[in-house]
């Protein structure tokens, strides 16, 4: 057993690993209830389980978290609340960017870390950062509506 010191969303929480191989997916949503994060494909292609450390999207589906001893890693909980939502979930509500939601996660996620590198993407920058994020429902122009307004907005 392994024992591991996260820092999630601003507080460190002290969690132990049967497997210093767990994926980060595994403990932010079985250790730490976080239900932002999403199982989606477990390979690292879907986007639904995207979180950010230091400033960068990343797959915690193929992240080991014994690797992030260390690092700030930031979920959908730690953006905003539903009293306060960070500027890209207001965007994603007032462009009403999601139907079934399961994407919503990686997208909101990816689209955070984008305008922190670049406050002013244009429509092109937003489709190739999200190139990678997969969704069922087709919500992608509503999506990408949704980025650009919080960039106008930001």
């Amino acid at each position: 057993m392994s024992h591991l010191t996260l820092r999630v969303n601003g507080e460190s929480h002290d969690v132990d690993l049967g497997d210093p191989a767990t994926p980060l997916l595994y403990v932010l949503r079985d250790d730490l209830h976080l239900r932002g994060p999403k199982f989606g494909c477990g390979l690292g292609q879907c986007g639904a389980c995207t979180v950010i450390v230091d400033g960068q999207a990343i797959r915690s589906c193929i992240t080991a978290a014994a690797a992030l001893q260390g690092q700030e890693i930031t979920t959908l909980e730690g953006l905003g609340s539903p009293e306060r939502p960070h500027p890209v979930q207001a965007a994603f509500i007032a462009e009403a960017a999601a139907q079934c939601g399961y994407c919503t996660n990686g997208m909101i996620m990816a689209s955070t870390a984008l305008l922190r590198r670049n406050p002013h993407p244009n429509e092109q920058d937003v489709r190739t950062e999200l190139a990678a994020n997969l969704c069922r429902c087709g919500s992608h122009v509503r999506v990408l509506a949704a980025v650009l307004r919080a960039a106008r907005e930001g």
